[in-house]
């Protein structure tokens, strides 16, 4: 999950196909977005888009400073089984909080809070990196698998509001595992547990 640093080149350059990124990715979406038409914004040739970035994932992920893919985090919690996913869910989500990646995130919350293409971007994020990625792993119905995705995420998403951005006691300075106990098999239900049928309607 540790990212590579970034290959050498012209600064200018690079932001120039990175603010063109960020704006293709807020107004298309990932999957609309596409390297030819980033490169034309930028006005450069899409070959110096993949001899910088590589591939659209990682321009993606370089466009909205993340600091690793929760993809991949994602998954590897996932892949272990159904049994304590919610648990390796929750411990995984606050290592990366807590860490120095965390800080950047918190900014990147905190500007989508006033910025609206901020706002777009990390909403596409959101649904591209880690919902469709939590969808695909618990397989079965795409629907519900979608709907279990959100569940799981305004669970973590009100955490990670009380703890990192708001700072509301007793939240934000409970030790991690007293949080991982807590939230822990509210994210297992959410995952795996019955779901009303009215809801996967």
């Amino acid at each position: 999950m540790v990212r590579t640093g970034r290959r050498p080149g012209n600064q200018d350059t690079r932001e120039a196909i990175l603010a063109a990124a960020r704006e293709a990715f807020a107004n298309r979406g990932f999957d609309a977005a596409s390297i030819r038409s980033i490169a034309a914004a930028a006005g450069v040739d899409p070959a110096l888009v993949h001899h910088y970035f590589g591939t659209k994932d990682q321009l993606f992920l370089d466009a909205m400073q993340a600091p690793l893919d929760p993809a991949e985090a994602v998954s590897t919690v996932l892949s272990q089984g159904p049994d304590g996913a919610g648990e390796r869910l929750a411990r995984m989500m606050l290592g990366i909080w807590d860490s120095p990646a965390g800080t950047a995130a918190v900014a990147v919350l905190r500007s989508a809070v006033s910025n609206d293409m901020i706002a777009r971007m990390l909403r596409e994020f959101v649904t591209h990196r880690i919902l469709k990625r939590i969808s695909k792993e618990i397989g079965g119905d795409q629907a519900e698998g979608v709907l279990r995705g959100n569940l799981v995420a305004s669970q973590v998403a009100g955490i990670v509001m009380l703890r990192y951005v708001i700072k509301i006691e007793p939240m934000a300075s409970l030790p991690a595992e007293s949080i991982v106990a807590l939230i822990g098999p509210t994210l297992q239900r959410y995952l795996t547990g019955p779901l009303p049928v009215e809801a996967r309607s």
